[in-house]
């Protein structure tokens, strides 16, 4: 297995924000090199599996780098309506920094190539399901964990799509009152 270098993770960072911008299939492996800076023998020196391993990898870093930023959240949140609302807020800084470009770590990736390749479907999936551990973890609820997922993911593509962070604000209002409730 070729050696860890500052390159090799260069590239997969770089990855990793193009393919949440722009989706797996629009993603040049030359624009990769070219924007983090790596030599072009070194794409297949460091991933002899090719595009498809560099997105694994790319996906696999976003995921836990945002699982995370999940999990400091809710911990150190007063409540859970709280921490997902400072969760909701960093999301919806970042998306309008970028120019509504880059949403979701995962989804742009989930939707555009995993219907093509199992291992990326399977980063994807295994992504997904950390974050829904951290979130049951904290919420003490599984489903209740999907739920907050499933929203907190629709609203940000329709954020990005609208070019609004009215849906994020939606999600964190009822979602917020569903969190506050006592368990029944």
């Amino acid at each position: 297995m070729p050696r860890r270098t500052d390159t090799r993770q260069r590239m997969v960072r770089t990855a990793a924000d193009l393919f949440r911008a722009q989706g797996y299939h629009a993603t040049g492996v030359n624009q990769v090199l070219a924007e983090g800076g790596a030599p072009k023998g070194s794409m297949y020196f460091h991933f002899p599996g090719g595009k498809e391993q560099l997105a694994v990898e790319a996906v696999t870093l976003a995921g836990a780098d945002l699982r995370d930023a999940l999990a400091a959240a809710l911990g150190a949140g007063p409540s859970p309506a709280e921490a997902l609302s400072r969760v909701l807020g960093l999301l919806g800084e970042q998306l309008r920094a970028s120019g509504y470009r880059s949403g979701c770590p995962i989804a742009t990736v989930a939707l555009d190539a995993t219907a093509d390749s199992e291992p990326i479907r399977t980063a994807c999936e295994d992504v997904y399901a950390s974050w829904q551990a951290v979130l049951a973890e904290h919420l003490g609820d599984d489903d209740l964990a999907s739920v907050a997922l499933a929203a907190v993911e629709g609203a940000l593509l329709l954020a990005r799509t609208r070019r609004s962070l009215a849906p994020l604000d939606a999600v964190r209002a009822h979602l917020g009152v569903l969190l506050e409730r006592p368990a029944p």
